[in-house]
């Protein structure tokens, strides 16, 4: 298996996105599957890098990659410290990093003779999954779409009139990260951005306009994104492939460090399922 790790190319408002790819030298015509994390998250979260090998393993080009704005940096890409950035994120942003991460791989890997960049299958995890599905929606390079625990909607989560109305004043709103304790910002421009942007931004039209396959996998535990979203997806585009997995979270039963060297079962069936659907 070869893998290129902390590829570093320029993304939303230059700043840096750390990209890796993993594929198996041994297997030619290999399919590309670009992996967006979701919120909160980052390419090396939990088991992300055991998956990744293991869709190597499956003869499956697998990309990851940092957004931008997710508060990591290239010194230090895993959790977040630079919250600022963080702060500054928002849904168009990610999608202009995603376009740039789907050119570097056209551009780049196109001469490889072990992978097919004309066979672009884009994978993304919660509100990654949403971030996907837009970019999918608008972008003919992309031949299949992967949600993951994927999210149905962008603006229900911004809160209720009267929290929008104090973020407003106030000009920053703050979340506590569970694992790490950090209070992380969001300042009002996320809103204000989706507001310019809420006709892109609408995942109900881009399902309803997809014209690619489509496969959900949803946990039935899940308790941060409720499978009632995956239902919508699965509702918006009748020609999906919806996927319930007993038992399993938000995550898929895995967490972060994830010191096994083995996937989760809910994991594994993740994996296969996606392997399958690809080819």
């Amino acid at each position: 298996m070869q893998l290129l790790k902390n590829n570093i190319i320029s993304g939303a408002e230059n700043k840096a996105i750390l990209l890796d790819v993993f594929y198996d030298s041994h297997t030619s015509n290999q399919p590309v599957a670009i992996f967006c994390h979701g919120y909160k998250g980052f390419k090396d979260w939990g088991a992300w890098n055991i998956m990744a090998k293991k869709f190597a393993m499956a003869g499956i080009c697998f990309v990851k990659f940092n957004f931008s704005h997710n508060g990591g940096t290239i010194d230090q890409p895993i959790d977040f410290p630079d919250l600022e950035a963080f702060g500054n994120n928002n849904y168009s942003k990610e999608l202009e990093d995603l376009e740039h991460v789907i050119t570097w791989c056209h551009q780049n890997l196109k001469n490889n003779p072990n992978i097919n960049v004309n066979n672009t299958v884009l994978m993304g995890h919660s509100r990654g999954g949403g971030i996907a599905a837009i970019k999918a929606k608008e972008d003919q390079r992309i031949k299949k779409l992967i949600t993951l625990a994927g999210v149905s909607d962008f603006k229900s989560r911004f809160g209720s009139e009267d929290e929008i109305s104090l973020w407003k004043a106030n000009g920053v709103k703050f979340v506590e990260n569970g694992r790490t304790k950090q209070k992380m910002p969001h300042y009002y421009q996320f809103y204000e951005d989706y507001l310019k942007n809420e006709t892109r931004l609408n995942i109900k039209s881009a399902l309803k306009n997809l014209k690619i396959p489509h496969l959900i996998i949803h946990g039935e535990a899940d308790s941060t994104v409720q499978i009632s979203e995956a239902e919508n997806l699965s509702k918006w585009n009748k020609d999906s492939n919806f996927i319930r997995l007993k038992s399993a979270d938000h995550v898929f039963n895995t967490h972060h460090p994830w010191e096994s060297i083995e996937l989760s079962e809910s994991m594994k069936q993740v994996v296969d399922i996606t392997t399958k659907f690809i080819f």
